[in-house]
C-alpha cells in the first residue's frame, strides 16, 4: 500500500512546526522607515495565536535586502492569520518601503541545537516525521466575486482570451489553469512547475491577460486599479485561496490525462469551521487514494476562512458515486459534513435525491480548463 508520505505532495495538516521565510527588497533609503514600521507591528504579530518567534535580519552585503523568519506551532494558524483582513491592514504601512517580496513556507523535519541551552518543545508542536514526495508542481488559486447579474458576461470574457506562453524561464512553466464559477464567485486554480511568483508575474505582464483583467474590472464587487501597485497588491492578497492539501493516487496524471474529468466543488462552511471542513475532506481523500477502485485520482483542497474549494480529477462521472465525489464516504461522514456546512447550503442531505441535488449545486461551472502540453 502507498504510504502517506509517498502520496501527499502538499499538506498544511501534518501538525508539524512551520518556518516562514519572508525575503524583502526595500526601496532605496527606506531602511529606517521600514525598521520603525516593523517595530510598531512586532507586538501585534507576537500576540497572534500559534506564533512562536520571529527574527528581523538585514543583509551584510546589501543593506536593501532584508529577511524576516518566523516560527509557528503549525501551518493552519499561520495561514488563518496571513490570509485575514487583519493581516492585510497590519502590513499596509510597510508597502511604501518595499520594492519586492518573496514568501516561503516550510514544515520543520529536524532540529539540532546546543544541548546545554536547548529550549523546551512547545506543547502543541511536533516535527514532521517523514519527508513528503512531491511532483515539482505548485498549486494555488484565486477567488473573487462579481456583481450579481454580470455572471454570463464575466464568463464570456474569462473564457475568450488567448493563453499566454507556458514557458516563463529555464526552470518555470505554466502547466494548467482551470477556471470555475459558483454563482457570482470566480475561482481560478493554477498549476506551476517551478517558481509560482515568477509565473504569476509572467502572466500578469502578458497583454492578452492584462486586457481580460481590465475588461472584468467594471463587474468586480471589490474595486481595484491594476495600475496602482498598492491597490493590486491588496486585491490579490484578499483573493488568495491557498492550497492546504494535495494528494494523488497511482501514477502521474500525465500518463492518461484525457481519461480524467476535472471538477471543482464549492463547500460553503459554517462560520468558523472552514479549516475543520478542509481537514475532514483531506482525510477522506487520503483514504480514497488508498483504494484502487476509487474514482478519485487526485484532489487539491483550497481554503481561506470559510471558503473551501475541492478540485478533483475523477476517473468516472461525478454522479456515479456521489459520496466519494463529495468526500463523505464512510460511517457518519455525511453527517459530519452536514454539521460543518452552512445550514442553508447543506439542506437535508438525508435522501439520495437531496444528496444528488447538493452535489449538482456544489459542482462549479467550468469556464475554461487550459493545459500546456508542451510544459
Amino acid at each position: 500500500m502507498t504510504t502517506l508520505s509517498e502520496r501527499i505532495s502538499q499538506s498544511a495538516f501534518d501538525g508539524s512546526k512551520l518556518r516562514v521565510v519572508l525575503m524583502l527588497d526595500l526601496e532605496e533609503g527606506a531602511q529606517q522607515q521600514f525598521l520603525e514600521a516593523y517595530e510598531q507591528l512586532r507586538n501585534q504579530v507576537a500576540s497572534v495565536p500559534g506564533h512562536i518567534s520571529d527574527q528581523l535580519c538585514q543583509s551584510i552585503e546589501n543593506p536593501s535586502q532584508w529577511l524576516i523568519t518566523s516560527e509557528w506551532e503549525s501551518a493552519p494558524p499561520f495561514l488563518a492569520w496571513v490570509n485575514s483582513e487583519e493581516h492585510v491592514k497590519m502590513v499596509q504601512p510597510l508597502h511604501s518601503c518595499v520594492r519586492d517580496t518573496r514568501s516561503l513556507r516550510f514544515s520543520v523535519l529536524r532540529e539540532t541545537s546546543n544541548v546545554a541551552v536547548r529550549a523546551p518543545e512547545p506543547a502543541k508542536s511536533r516535527l514532521q516525521a517523514n519527508p513528503r514526495v512531491g511532483d515539482g508542481v505548485v498549486r494555488h488559486a484565486l477567488t473573487f466575486t462579481v456583481k450579481p447579474g454580470s455572471e454570463s458576461m464575466v464568463a464570456d470574457i474569462l473564457s475568450g482570451y488567448t493563453s499566454p506562453a507556458a514557458r516563463v524561464d529555464d526552470r518555470t512553466r505554466l502547466r494548467r489553469t482551470s477556471l470555475f464559477m459558483y454563482g457570482n464567485r470566480v475561482v481560478r486554480a493554477i498549476e506551476v512547475q517551478g517558481d509560482l511568483i515568477a509565473a504569476l508575474r509572467h502572466v500578469s505582464r502578458q497583454p492578452e491577460v492584462r486586457a481580460v483583467e481590465e475588461a472584468i474590472n467594471p463587474y468586480l464587487e471589490q474595486d481595484r486599479d491594476l495600475n496602482d501597485p498598492d491597490s493590486a497588491r491588496v486585491f490579490f492578497t484578499r483573493a488568495a485561496l491557498p492550497a492546504v492539501h494535495h494528494v494523488a493516487a497511482g501514477g502521474p496524471e500525465s500518463e492518461d490525462p484525457e481519461a480524467l474529468s476535472r471538477h471543482a466543488l464549492y463547500y460553503p462552511a459554517k462560520p468558523g469551521f472552514g479549516m475543520t471542513l478542509a481537514k475532514m475532506l483531506a482525510r477522506q481523500d487520503e483514504e480514497a487514494a488508498d483504494d484502487p477502485a476509487s474514482p478519485v485520482h487526485g484532489s487539491t483542497i483550497f481554503q481561506r476562512d470559510d471558503i473551501v474549494v475541492r478540485l478533483v480529477d475523477l476517473r468516472a462521472p461525478i454522479d456515479r458515486d456521489p459520496l466519494v465525489s463529495l468526500g463523505a464516504r464512510g460511517p457518519r461522514k455525511l453527517a459530519v459534513l452536514r454539521r460543518l456546512l452552512d445550514g442553508d447550503a447543506a439542506g437535508g442531505l438525508t435522501t439520495d435525491r437531496e444528496l444528488a441535488h447538493f452535489l449538482a449545486r456544489a459542482d462549479m461551472d467550468l469556464i475554461t480548463d487550459r493545459r500546456a502540453y508542451d510544459a
